[in-house]
């Protein structure tokens, strides 16, 4: 089991950026694919990004291109760099991380949830 701390939201106006970060302990990162996502309200938890232990990236079509998964394993932190920002990226980010292979954006994949940080932007 890793434990998962988020940090770094926040409120921001249209096409403001605003980068997350997810702190893991109590094991190695570098063992886990970790990954993003997001729920609005009244809405169902939704793939954001994912970084797998084999270094590859994936993301969500609505953030390609403005959004960047990294991980630094030596200091054991996932980031979420999140540019040109709109009003409907608007929810509470969560950081979460699985060993298992297979599909990175599914969330039930997810064995190990942060407690999630709040995204707000403003039109």
């Amino acid at each position: 089991q890793v434990q998962l701390v988020e940090s770094g939201g926040g409120l921001t106006q249209a096409g403001g950026s605003l980068r997350l970060s997810c702190a893991a302990s109590g094991r190695t990162l570098s063992s886990y694919t970790m990954g993003w996502f997001r729920q609005a309200p009244g809405k169902e938890r939704e793939f954001v990004a994912a970084f797998t232990r084999s270094g590859s990236t994936a993301y969500a079509d609505s953030v390609k291109g403005r959004f960047t998964i990294s991980r630094d394993d030596a200091k054991s932190t996932v980031y979420l760099q999140m540019n040109s920002l709109k009003p409907e990226d608007t929810a509470v980010y969560y950081c979460a991380a699985k060993r298992a292979v297979g599909s990175v954006t599914i969330f039930r994949a997810y064995g190990d949830w942060g407690q999630g940080t709040q995204v707000t932007v403003s039109s």
